[in-house]
């Protein structure tokens, strides 16, 4: 052993170095015995090595290795061999050509095993090729035979005789095929590898008589006295043909029952009760019962009887029902979920006859109604709709029974369509409401003062309420003597719980008897205006009968130019008017100053609301040209009078032409600088030719008080 452990790493280092010692020989090889064989051979070795001596071969039974003395069958050197293989081996290849095939005659069982071939090439130039063939002798050909013969399926029964011998070639004949029904013959010669194998093969259908017959085949060696047969006995068999069960039964819970089996087949089958894959009985016979006693629900299913031969399998089965009121359902534990999850709801129950499953919602069917023990509510996308009870109820005409869960759905929150705010008799009252689960959290912001209202202080009335998954809430501003962020109501409404948050800004609603004193107001405006107009008119006509010089009377009367104005209150439909007409150096025009004021008691004009109670503001400026002091000094270039409201610091006033109706519009339509005009502030009037402009202004201030109704 120890020398071949010092030659395994130096063949292995000669072939890693060379990379050219490869061998071709078959794996397997068969021949008869007495007869001769012929094992292929080629070999390669590294084109490097120079052949000084020639080329010699060995051919080795058993081991490659010579440090282990193998039989030497075949050396080119000398004769000397294994006694076995005197006088029976030659050497049928040349090396020069690397052909290394052998011929082995009169061969025997002995001969059986692997061979190996080594190349001398001289010197240190000796290899031994690790691939071998192995020839297999054999005494009788080769029958194929399946491994199970079943009666009325075809059969094929294939005989092999090798054909490596050059000398003879076999031939086969099938013997014993007198009583086989319509039996075909079919030769075949498979050449592979240099190796030849000739084949017969008979087909045929057996039947159960022909279990026990004989076959045989037989090879021959034309010329020769060398004959080869095998013989079989058929072993037909057929698997179980029948089984026969007890008809599906039922039957009441705590009875009895015996279930019968027979089977036909050859030979004899292993019967088997089975309930579901538990094996209750078996028996090696052609028939067997099994007894039930005391039936229980657990009993109830199908029931199997399996007849097993060994070449067949038959089995029949039949449903043993076991007669009960359905059990408590099992179902899903109550589930809270997202908004938009998908849940599948299970529910399972036994029952015999079996029971229709019903899912409920809240007492209400959902899902379809189920004749089976398992039913699936598959409940996609919930939305908050989803949230409540669910329950399975089973029934079947021996009872019923239920059992439910709850799923509650959680979301974010949502604002509702009845989040707005409205002027109410206090002030302004806006209401936000939100569904979400969990409730949602409920927050005004007023961006303008950059307040949060999550609470009641002295301005700002704060209430919540929660009823279920919705909260209200809801706040009143009542700020007095002021605006709310000029004329607008600016609040915001925060919603928010664990699953999102959203502000909205919410959106004043007038109400009607607002909307109507709008319209009232209206109409009843324009008629106001038209007989104002008229009644100025009329006026002014009997004025320039009656009066020569208007202007100087105007003056005498007047020591300073003074503001008039007319206020409407439109709640009591009472209208006071005061007329003014100038008429300087024979110009003249009217100038009708018009207030609204409301009722004395508080007022807060919030958002759109201001405009249904506002005030009109006229005022008339007063231009003097070429005038004269009060002592009688002239002014140079002339005097102008204006009528203004007090105007802000760094603000600049500029009164329109009158003769340009756009401009004394315009004038008409410019805002004051403050809510309360003060006094006005003239120049010293003096009777001369006066060019007079009307101001007229709109806006939303707090009532007048009475004292500024009549300004000098």
């Amino acid at each position: 052993m120890w020398c071949l452990e010092l030659l395994l790493p130096l063949l292995l280092i000669v072939k890693d170095v060379s990379g050219q010692w490869n061998v071709w020989i078959p794996r397997d090889i068969s021949a008869m015995t007495n007869s001769c064989v012929v094992i292929p051979c080629t070999f390669m070795y590294p084109s490097g090595i120079r052949l000084h001596y020639g080329i010699h071969g060995i051919w080795y039974f058993g081991q490659p290795y010579p440090q282990l003395f193998p039989p030497v069958v075949f050396k080119t050197r000398t004769e000397i061999v294994h006694e076995s293989y005197q006088g029976r081996t030659k050497l049928i290849g040349d090396l020069h050509q690397r052909n290394c095939t052998l011929l082995i005659s009169n061969i025997g069982t002995e001969h059986s095993g692997r061979y190996y071939f080594r190349a001398d090439l001289g010197g240190a130039n000796i290899y031994t090729y690790p691939d071998f063939s192995e020839l297999k002798v054999l005494d009788q050909p080769n029958i194929d035979i399946p491994e199970e013969i079943v009666a009325d399926e075809n059969l094929e029964l294939t005989c092999y005789a090798p054909d490596n011998c050059p000398e003879n070639s076999p031939e086969i004949q099938w013997m014993y095929t007198d009583y086989l029904p319509e039996p075909e013959y079919t030769s075949d010669y498979v050449a592979e590898s240099n190796t030849a194998v000739l084949s017969s093969t008979l087909t045929f259908t057996p039947r159960p008589m022909h279990n026990g017959q004989l076959l045989g085949c037989r090879v021959s060696y034309p010329n020769t006295t060398l004959v080869y047969e095998r013989l079989i006995s058929l072993d037909v068999k057929y698997a179980p043909r029948s089984v026969w069960v007890n008809v599906s039964a039922e039957v009441m819970e705590g009875s009895s029952v015996t279930l019968h089996c027979e089977v036909d087949s050859n030979p004899p089958p292993r019967i088997s009760w089975l309930f579901g894959d538990q094996q209750l009985l078996w028996d090696r016979a052609s028939n067997a019962s099994l007894s039930l006693e005391d039936l229980t629900p657990s009993q109830e299913g199908i029931y199997t009887c399996v007849g097993d031969n060994g070449y067949g399998v038959m089995n029949t089965s039949m449903y043993l029902a076991v007669l009960y009121p359905p059990s408590e359902p099992v179902v899903n534990g109550s589930l809270t979920i997202l908004e938009g999850s998908s849940i599948s709801l299970q529910c399972s129950t036994q029952g015999n006859p079996t029971p229709t499953l019903t899912w409920l919602k809240d007492g209400e069917l959902v899902g379809t109604i189920t004749a089976a023990e398992v039913s699936v509510l598959e409940l996609l996308k919930l939305n908050p709709q989803g949230d409540g009870q669910y329950r399975c109820l089973a029934e079947n005409e021996h009872g019923r029974a239920s059992s439910s869960l709850n799923i509650t759905v959680e979301y974010a929150p949502v604002l509702l369509d009845e989040s707005k705010c409205t002027v109410v008799r206090e002030g302004v009252q806006c209401v936000c409401m939100a569904t979400g689960n969990p409730e949602p959290i409920i927050e005004f912001y007023l961006p303008d003062k950059n307040i949060t209202v999550n609470d009641t202080d002295g301005r700002y009335n704060y209430y919540t309420h929660t009823d279920g998954h919705t909260s209200t809430g809801m706040i009143k501003l009542r700020e007095k003597g002021e605006r709310l962020g000029n004329s607008a109501v600016n609040v915001h409404c925060s919603i928010s719980n664990m699953y999102g948050s959203e502000s909205f800004h919410l959106e004043l609603q007038q109400e009607k008897k607002y909307m109507m004193a709008v319209i009232v107001g209206t109409i009843g405006g324009v008629a106001v205006i038209a007989f104002i107009i008229a009644a100025v008119r009329y006026v002014g006509h009997n004025n320039k009968k009656e009066n020569g010089n208007p202007g100087q009377d105007l003056v005498s009367k007047l020591e300073n130019p003074a503001l008039y104005y007319s206020t409407v209150k439109k709640d009591k439909q009472c209208l006071r008017k005061k007329v003014l007409k100038t008429e300087l150096l024979g110009s003249k025009f009217n100038s009708i100053l018009e207030e609204s004021t409301g009722e004395d008691g508080d007022y807060q004009p919030v958002g759109s609301m201001a405009e249904l109670e506002r005030q009109e503001l006229n005022y008339a400026a007063l231009e003097f040209l070429g005038g004269r002091s009060r002592d009688g000094g002239p002014q140079g270039g002339g005097m102008t009078a204006a009528t203004t409201p007090r105007s802000r610091p760094n603000e600049s006033r500029s009164f329109p032409d009158p003769s340009s109706p756009r401009d004394t519009v315009a004038a008409m339509l410019s805002p004051p600088s403050s809510r309360h005009s003060p006094p006005l502030q003239t120049s010293s009037p003096s009777p001369v030719d006066t060019i007079t402009t009307l101001h007229h202004h709109t806006e939303i201030p707090h009532r007048l008080p009475p004292s500024l109704t009549h300004l000098k």
